[in-house]
């Protein structure tokens, strides 16, 4: 499995009360040609799948149609924290915001694929370890949102868009490189799956650049294309 598409789940329920959604929907697709679209939910969710730079253009769209509403509220005299309030009410809406800022803390948002996040997490620490910054990750599925928070400083914002821009970097050469494989012990009796877990374990010394998730019935296997081979041929033997 090569990091070729993700699919993403967005709620674009938050435009309802100024738009009609199907007609959002289909600006989108004409925004995003190279992305396939799923049906739109009565709760005004819709599966989006295709790369990331395409994801980070729809993103980009949204962001543009939310702020154009947001200007049209103002002169209509809303409130603007009740527009706030109501972005921060819906999920996705959050999820495609770029940055958000409040008293205290300045927060950056970066959506990257999950199998990359745990592998970047695992072997690319120092992404994760900028001075006055914390990040935490929410998974769902085959995507994980990541917050990056910081000062609401100048110095602070800077170091949160350092470590975003550092983050994004290391997504873009990893979905290159990396490639994932699942090998299934579905079958294997608990004497059986013992016995291969102890050998996976062994090979992490032989294979140090891969990442091994276990599951109930699986494990999945993430590296470079030789590691994994490499890897999963000796598993197999």
């Amino acid at each position: 499995q090569a990091f070729l598409c993700v699919t993403s789940t967005l709620n674009v329920a938050v435009f309802r009360d100024h738009l009609v959604l199907e007609e959002l929907v289909e600006e989108m697709k004409k925004q995003s040609p190279a992305l396939s679209f799923g049906p739109l939910q009565r709760d005004g969710r819709i599966a989006v799948q295709g790369s990331f730079p395409a994801l980070r253009g729809l993103r980009e769209f949204l962001l543009l149609r939310a702020r154009s509403l947001s200007e049209e509220d103002k002169r209509e005299g809303k409130s603007q924290q009740r527009a706030r309030r109501k972005l921060q009410e819906h999920r996705g809406a959050a999820e495609m915001r770029n940055s958000v800022r409040d008293a205290h803390r300045e927060k950056q948002v970066l959506v990257l694929d999950t199998d990359i996040y745990h592998y970047m997490k695992h072997f690319y620490l120092k992404a994760f370890q900028g001075d006055g910054v914390v990040i935490s990750g929410v998974t769902d599925g085959d995507i994980t949102t990541v917050c990056i928070e910081s000062a609401a400083s100048k110095a602070g914002a800077a170091q949160g868009l350092r470590a975003k821009k550092m983050m994004e970097n290391y997504s873009v050469e990893l979905q290159k490189i990396l490639r994932k494989e699942r090998i299934s012990f579905r079958e294997l009796s608990r004497a059986e799956k013992q016995r291969f877990k102890q050998l996976w374990e062994r090979l992490k010394a032989q294979y140090p650049k891969v990442l091994i998730t276990p599951y109930d019935t699986h494990i999945d296997v993430v590296g470079t294309p030789a590691d994994v081979f490499g890897f999963t041929e000796e598993v197999r033997r």
